[in-house]
């Protein structure tokens, strides 16, 4: 059984580890490369779209204790095939984000020494550091979650220097409106931003090893959700103040802080990169690693994934197979279209919860332990229709490469099922 160690303040901060850190260190420049100053605009309406699906995962999420997140709300509300593909769409998220963010650290350790562009240099790094969290992960969750506390403290610190400082430097001419995007460039904008809020759907997966999630879990999403909102509202607009040259930059955040900190600010923002990413790599393994964990229990995957290590209590040969996956997958992948297809996938996810919301209501209707959404129909009903906008926005080769990992997890569903029979 796995323990209950994650308290409800450690849970935000899961949250908001797992979230922060992420994109938003190469974000700014992409974002701004699409929309100019409209990128702020495109930020807010990201951030309402994922406040309506934030609202949509609070009551669902209440309804569970056990570990597997949305992929247990399909199970519960739409049975096993339905439940399959959404914990696959969740897990590949999960490499896929791991594979963005790990090149994405690659690419702002840069910043100490040339060495790090090295091809080779790469895939050391790569191979490093997921072994490091695959061990820090299997020796307990407790030393993960004191990990995590560690890292979205070191991540915010830098942050908020960057902004605080960075605030009085501005050049009032870098908000000059010298193209107005179209709908479309817009709309795929907003759908780059879904990137830098997702992890939040992927945390709740470790239900079971929360401290009485059916109260901890809506308030510790709705508090991380503001405060992850707001940074990085302060963020973009520092970055688009401060660098004249945001839209050619990889690193935007430490270009930036170069202009009006020198070397020394360069230095703090690449700390600040190294703990940050560093600690949303940890949260996704912690994660990422439960998720075939979750369906060996509801044997949809084979039973050696269950196996819990008899003095650590943690998902051993569940943990090796993540992280045998994504060094793979992070080798492969480049930051920006690894951003993009997890994108997609995310909002695949939000959507069929959205949906759960809706069947789960007339399904478990003499249910009363869990936090109720006022209006919470109208609130799923609006999370699927921006699931269905942002999805429109999407290139046919994305759509299609997302098809194409979709319908390898419907095969193992298939092996799998046949293997029972």
């Amino acid at each position: 059984m796995l323990i209950r160690g994650i308290k409800k303040w450690e849970l935000i901060l899961l949250f908001i580890n797992g979230v922060i850190g992420a994109g938003i260190f190469g974000l700014p420049s992409q974002v701004f490369k699409q929309a100019g100053v409209y990128s702020i605009a495109a930020l807010l309406i990201c951030t309402l779209a994922v406040f309506i699906i934030v609202l949509c995962f609070a009551e669902v999420s209440s309804r569970f204790e056990k570990t597997g997140g949305p992929y247990l709300y399909a199970f519960s509300a739409f049975g096993p095939l339905p439940a399959f593909l959404t914990g696959w769409l969740l897990l590949l998220s999960r490499f896929i984000t791991y594979a963005a963010l790990i090149n994405l650290l690659v690419t702002y350790l840069s910043v100490f020494s040339p060495w790090f562009q090295l091809p080779s240099s790469r895939i050391i790094i790569i191979l490093a550091i997921t072994i490091l969290l695959a061990f820090v992960n299997h020796i307990g969750v407790k030393n993960s979650t004191k990990a995590n506390n560690f890292f979205t403290i070191a991540k915010l610190l830098p942050m908020l220097l960057f902004v605080g400082i960075g605030l009085f430097f501005f050049l009032p001419e870098n908000f000059e409106v010298k193209q107005v995007p179209d709908f479309s460039a817009f709309s795929s904008t907003v759908l780059l931003w879904v990137f830098a809020f997702g992890g939040f759907e992927s945390v709740i997966v470790n239900s079971g090893e929360f401290k009485n999630p059916r109260q901890h879990l809506p308030f510790a999403l709705l508090i991380a959700t503001i405060c992850i909102a707001t940074i990085y509202l302060l963020i973009q607009i520092t970055s688009i103040g401060t660098l004249s040259s945001l839209a050619n930059s990889q690193k935007p955040i430490a270009d930036a802080a170069g202009l009006f900190l020198g070397k020394t600010g360069v230095t703090i923002i690449g700390l600040g990169a190294l703990f940050s990413i560093t600690g949303t790599l940890n949260a996704i393994m912690l994660v990422g690693s439960r998720l075939p964990f979750a369906f060996s229990e509801e044997k949809q995957f084979p039973k050696i994934f269950s196996f819990i290590h008899p003095k650590h209590k943690t998902p051993t040969w569940s943990l090796l197979l993540f992280a045998s996956i994504t060094i793979l997958i992070s080798i492969a992948y480049s930051f920006l279209y690894a951003a993009t297809i997890s994108a997609i996938i995310r909002l695949l996810v939000y959507g069929i919860v959205c949906f759960s919301l809706l069947m789960l209501r007339k399904k478990n209707v003499e249910q009363t332990n869990y936090f109720k959404l006022p209006f919470g129909n109208i609130f799923a009903a609006l999370g699927i229709v921006i699931t269905i906008w942002l999805l429109s926005s999407a290139k046919l080769n994305e759509l299609r490469d997302v098809a194409i990992a979709t319908s390898v997890g419907f095969l193992i569903f298939l092996i799998v099922s046949l293997r029972k029979h």
